[in-house]
């Protein structure tokens, strides 16, 4: 198993997952009239605190390290590219990423990149760029694309929010993305994020800054950005290069076979998966976003023994890649050796 370990706590499970990404963007300079928190301090203690017990939560892991993951982008020089998004995006000049974004959550949300000018940068004009995905196969919003899932941003913002623009489609890049914008009257602060889908994801740009134009500066930066020819607002299912992505696959008759997992021990964590599923029906490589190791093991024994019904384009047998959602109330897999109901 490939394991992707962080030196930040997981983001919480919250309604929709763009939503705290936003609020994770925060002026990386002094704001007249905001609150000023302390920075951490850059040296963690060195000893745990007399009864504190650390406890190793669910992380992402793959059942190969070869195939490329939503979280396997990075940042060298002046770029941000990732290979499961097939995309690239250029960084200013001077920016950097300080800092790694956490794991992916249990709903599927990614901080894939947090950039930033230098702290010894100590510029008038100070902002930073989160680069983030949303699982659609796991949203919480009742969302199927990029268009409806940043329209539920904005009709959910916080009431101390004002809209400066409402969602509207434009283009970036040659490709279709929503923008949508809005400031805090309280921190003086402005937000602009622009979203697209690719491989089911919503991926979404999101610039903060008092400065109204660094950010309009930084979205024109945005049409040198490369990205595969699927991305749209409300298209972007794979295809070509990669797998086609389908909600709910592993259902119902185009499961030809099915053997659950067993696990010995509960976490009561749902345990969300992504699964490519090759031309011939089987399990081609497994992605969970969320679990402990042993479920992790526990669910790839399974699945491997799973067997689809191909899916057929135009004739012809294609790769799919789908979503599925161990560990919930509802699901049998819940059940334990010993007790043999299901439960959360």
């Amino acid at each position: 198993m490939q394991a992707r370990h962080s030196r930040h706590p997981m983001i919480g499970g919250s309604l929709l997952g763009p939503i705290v990404g936003l609020l994770l963007v925060c002026p990386t300079g002094p704001v007249e009239g905001a609150a000023q928190i302390p920075a951490p301090s850059p040296n963690p203690p060195g000893k745990v605190p007399a009864g504190v017990i650390l406890v190793k939560g669910a992380w992402s892991s793959a059942s190969d390290s070869v195939t490329p993951l939503p979280e396997g982008g990075t940042v060298a020089g002046r770029e941000y590219s990732s290979a499961y998004f097939h995309l690239s995006y250029p960084i200013s000049a001077g920016w950097i990423q300080q800092y790694e974004g956490p794991p992916p959550s249990d709903t599927g949300y990614y901080v894939l990149a947090q950039i930033q000018p230098p702290d010894t940068q100590r510029s008038a004009s100070r902002g930073t760029v989160l680069i983030a995905a949303q699982d659609m196969f796991f949203a919480s919003a009742a969302a199927k694309s990029a268009l409806e899932l940043v329209n539920y941003t904005g009709s959910h913002l916080r009431a101390d929010y004002v809209v400066e623009r409402r969602p509207s489609e434009v283009k970036i890049a040659g490709h279709s993305f929503v923008r949508l914008d809005y400031v805090s009257p309280v921190a003086k602060l402005h937000w602009a994020t622009l979203a697209t889908q690719i491989r089911c994801h919503t991926v979404q740009f999101t610039f903060t800054s008092a400065d109204t134009g660094l950010i309009e500066h930084l979205v024109a930066g945005m049409n040198d950005m490369k990205l595969p020819p699927e991305a749209g607002v409300s298209s972007g299912a794979g295809g070509d290069d990669a797998p086609l992505c389908i909600k709910d696959y592993a259902s119902g008759g185009n499961v030809l076979t099915r053997v659950d997992p067993i696990f010995a021990d509960r976490h009561y964590n749902p345990i969300p998966a992504r699964v490519v599923i090759d031309r011939n029906g089987k399990v081609k490589h497994i992605h969970f976003i969320s679990s402990f190791p042993e479920q992790a093991k526990t669910v790839t024994e399974a699945l491997q023994q799973w067997r689809f019904r191909p899916y057929m384009v135009n004739g012809r047998a294609v790769e799919v890649e789908t979503g599925i959602l161990f560990g919930t109330a509802s699901d049998k897999t819940l059940m334990s050796l010993s007790g043999g109901h299901a439960g959360r």
